[in-house]
């Protein structure tokens, strides 16, 4: 049978006068942390609201005009409307604070925010897990601070993929094509038209189009390549921005190169001058190539130039894991970079030394971005010093763990995570709280919240994740063809509020070190503690694998099939499709959040400091945030065994630490409840949660740490070299060059002897005699290290870096002595050693030279 042809026809409504603003605040993400922005379009049409995933952009073309006019005649809508509206006025008209102001004046300050992805609401699908989470909660904190600053990053039409389980466990990814009118972006008009860049690739140019998001005070620009600009023969190049972390090598490469590259082109039309820039992992490190190209065209050297750009840059790494890192063979880097390498003027040998790792044949993104940039940081102080170890060989003769490499711990933004009826009670108890997210003694007020009114909150919001977490299911698990009875019983801990089961939460991306399924190793065992009638426990699993990623689907499988088990059924539960939405109802409700990373590879984790918000207790491998963040009163921790042994013998004894943390405290204290109906002990230890990690792991404190530490030390290190055509920083490569042409030939030896004993306030002298290979004295700094063997009970340690100054030559070597007083008592230890050093270093050991006696 013929089948009709079906014509699409949309109509779109007419926005009142009277909420005329509706479609201004649909179009500035600060919906995305605001609730009251969010209730307004709820309030209209609650259904269509749920139904167009909380896209108040969509919304606004899909609702009925009887709605919109209904909602303009509704004097109490109307006034919610104006509260909202104000409260809106009121956020863009704030100035930065005194402390932002001191650090980063907003008239000759800006910071440049690249990233591949950024994860700012489940409406704006641009995102696929915690890396994007992090950019978009930066963003957000960067916009409450007032930070004069801007940020960079790819739209992609499809975004991360749309997850589905299917009734044998499998998950199937799907995409979804996003218009760009259904987005809260808008053109950035040149010249009368969109704005549009371009990158050499090999034979053509790709294009393309320039895209805003308005982010409160910030603005994020978005380029994105399906631009008719784009030969309709090579649908690779309109396709390149389709999906994140799609496709192969060579689609990877190109979309990096679009980042960096075209970027960087985009501020440059825009005549934006950014004076300290921030490479958020190695997808975007490219930039660094067009920054050196621009600096060239004023007469710079390639090492002058790269001098004077990676002053100004500070690169984060986030991952700890190898496949985290992009690595890319050399010949498709010659393939793909090499047109833009010859219009640039570029040598692709130069280029490569700077992604090339001990004289690989590979080129290694991490690299670049580090070798690229003065300023280094991992994401948690565990992290790094493993960051300092993985990336030792860039600095080769350095200790890592004084390489430059520091650490800044991760923090989630409280307006976006924090529910609202937490954010009510905090009105309540201290109206000022949001002006003291940084102050740590403030929160103390927590502790004077009374208990049954604390209670009561966490009690709500847990109704609320169940009652969501049961609909998910049914909804999933009736499309599968699960039978009625069946889905009955899956939900039946959860659709029972008298029995207040404890909840236990693991909702994060399905990789293999996250050991999603390290609870199961003693089934038998786990079993007893879920299903203990007078204590029943539920676990609910949510999360994504990558499509490509076979070993973490296979961890979906195996939780998907224990969760049908008759026995666990009710018990174990598996969610499809964790995003943002999803997040926010399971960390505001759960009792406990897991988290078993395989130590030490969790950079940092942000989801057990979102859930701590809310009054969770973390249950957690001291992993990431969580070994800064756990005192021993708010929460549990399972100590990681030594990573040289065994991987099953530590995976074995980390899992019985857990159950017998479950079984030993955990359960117990939840369930004693005596007549008040809940638990003061569990009371006591959520309220320490709660005071304890929102002050100092919240994403205002993380940005002003990045503001103090890098933000503001990379703008004045990069202005200072580009000043007077960036003449320091030419000196500075070329002293460079004429070291590490020496640095072979130079030796440092003790001359004479040191005195092995004096008394406590006596000097001894230290003399070491240098050959300096035609460098001259002033080219090093010569250094004795004293160190205890024992201090006892000394209070004072006293200075342990002594400097040795020039002392004349001695058989055609350059002598450097020093007279020390020992700094401590009893026996210490003295150890000499040599580095390079030039005034306009940014750090003293960056150039990974070293030598020690």
């Amino acid at each position: 049978m013929h089948k009709a042809t079906e014509f699409r026809l949309e109509a779109r409504p007419q926005v009142p006068e009277a909420i005329g603003q509706l479609e201004v605040l649909a179009n500035d993400l600060f919906y995305s942390w605001d609730h009251g922005v969010r209730s307004l379009f709820a309030r209209i049409d609650l259904r269509l609201w749920q139904k167009v995933e909380h896209n108040p952009k969509l919304f606004l073309r899909r609702v009925s005009q009887q709605r919109l006019t209904e909602a303009a005649d509704d004097r109490v809508f109307l006034a919610e409307y104006r509260r909202v509206l104000s409260s809106y006025e009121a956020y863009l008209e704030a100035e930065p604070g005194p402390e932002v102001q001191e650090a980063l004046a907003s008239d000759s300050s800006l910071v440049a925010y690249f990233c591949a992805e950024f994860g700012f609401h489940e409406s704006f699908p641009i995102y696929s897990g915690g890396l994007g989470i992090l950019a978009g909660d930066h963003c957000k904190a960067a916009s409450d601070l007032g930070l004069p600053f801007v940020a960079v990053g790819l739209l992609y039409q499809q975004g991360y993929f749309i997850q589905t389980i299917d009734a044998q466990g499998h998950q199937i990814a799907r995409y979804q094509c996003h218009a760009s009118d259904e987005l809260p972006i808008s053109p950035v008009e040149a010249d009368g038209k969109q704005m549009t860049i371009s990158v050499p690739f090999p034979g053509r140019d790709v294009h393309a189009r320039v895209w805003q998001a308005r982010v409160g005070h910030i603005c994020l620009y978005l380029l994105d390549s399906n631009t008719p600009e784009n030969n309709a023969d090579n649908a690779e190049d309109r396709q390149l921005t389709l999906q994140l972390y799609g496709g192969d090598s060579s689609t990877r490469i190109s979309q990096e190169m679009l980042l960096g590259i075209g970027g960087t082109r985009v501020l440059k039309g825009l005549g934006i001058e950014p004076t300290a820039w921030h490479i958020n992992e190695g997808h975007a490190a490219f930039q660094i190539l067009e920054r050196c190209r621009i600096a060239m065209t004023t007469g710079l050297t390639f090492d002058a130039a790269l001098e004077a750009v990676a002053g100004a840059t500070l690169f984060t790494t986030h991952t700890p894991v190898a496949a985290g890192h992009d690595i890319f063979p050399r010949e498709l880097l010659a393939h793909n970079l090499g047109p833009y390498l010859e219009q640039s003027g570029l040598d692709f040998d130069q280029v490569f030394t700077l992604g090339a790792r001990n004289g690989g044949d590979s080129f290694n993104m991490t690299s670049l971005g580090l070798c690229g940039s003065r300023f280094h940081n991992g994401v948690s102080r565990i992290h790094g010093g493993v960051a300092s170890q993985m990336e030792s060989d860039i600095w080769p003769q350095i200790p890592p763990d004084e390489n430059p490499i520091g650490y800044i711990t991760n923090g989630v933004h409280v307006p976006t995570f924090l529910a609202p009826e937490w954010a009510s009670l905090f009105d309540m108890q201290a109206p000022n709280w949001k002006s003291e997210l940084r102050n740590p003694s403030f929160w103390e007020f927590v502790d004077k919240i009374p208990d049954y009114h604390y209670w009561s909150v966490h009690k709500a919001l847990k109704q609320q994740m169940a009652e969501f977490t049961v609909r998910r299911l049914r909804r999933q698990h009736n499309r599968n063809g699960t039978g009625h009875s069946v889905t009955q019983r899956m939900a039946r801990q959860l659709a029972s509020p008298e029995k207040d089961a404890l909840v236990i939460g693991f909702a994060r991306r399905f990789a293999t070190y996250k050991r999603a399924t390290l609870i199961f190793s003693d089934l038998a065992r786990l079993e007893r503690l879920l299903t203990n009638p007078d204590h029943p426990v539920v676990i609910v699993f949510a999360g994504k694998a990558h499509p490509q990623d076979a070993p973490g689907q296979q961890l979906i499988k195996v939780i998907h099939d224990l969760s049908m088990q008759p026995s666990l059924m009710g018990h174990i539960l598996l969610l499809e499709d964790y995003d943002q939405a999803m997040a926010r109802r399971l960390l505001s409700g759960v009792d406990i959040w897991l988290n078993t990373p395989e130590y030490p590879k969790e950079a940092s984790g942000t989801s057990g400091e979102k859930a701590a918000l809310n009054g969770a207790l973390n249950l957690s491998v001291l992993d990431g945030w969580w070994g800064e963040g756990y005192d021993g009163t708010n929460g549990w921790a399972i100590t990681p065994r030594n990573t040289d042994l065994d991987p099953e013998f530590r995976n074995r004894e980390e899992a019985r630490d857990l159950l017998d943390l479950l079984e030993q405290e955990i359960i117990p204290l939840y369930y004693d409840r005596a007549s008040q109906g809940y638990s003061r002990g569990w009371v006591t230890r959520s309220k320490a949660s709660m005071k304890t990690i929102l002050p100092r792991f919240n994403a205002q404190r993380m940005v002003m740490d990045y503001v103090r530490n890098y933000y503001q030390p990379a703008t004045a290190q990069g202005l200072r070299l580009a000043a007077d055509n960036a003449a320091l920083a030419r000196e500075l490569a070329e002293w460079k060059a004429r070291v590490l042409k020496a640095w072979h030939g130079v030796t440092i030896h003790a001359h004479g002897c040191v005195e092995d004993r004096c008394a406590w306030n006596e000097t001894v002298t230290v003399t070491v005699s240098v050959a300096l290979n035609g460098l001259a004295p002033q080219d090093v700094r010569v250094e004795c290290l004293v160190a205890p063997e024992c201090t006892g009970t000394h209070a004072e340690p006293g200075p342990n870096r002594f400097i040795l100054e020039p002392a004349g030559e001695d058989q055609g070597k350059t002598l450097f002595s020093a007279r020390i007083t020992p700094p401590y008592p009893g026996l210490q230890t003295l150890r000499i050693r040599m580095c390079p050093y030039h005034e306009a270093q940014t750090h003293p050991l960056e150039l990974g030279a070293m030598l020690w006696v």
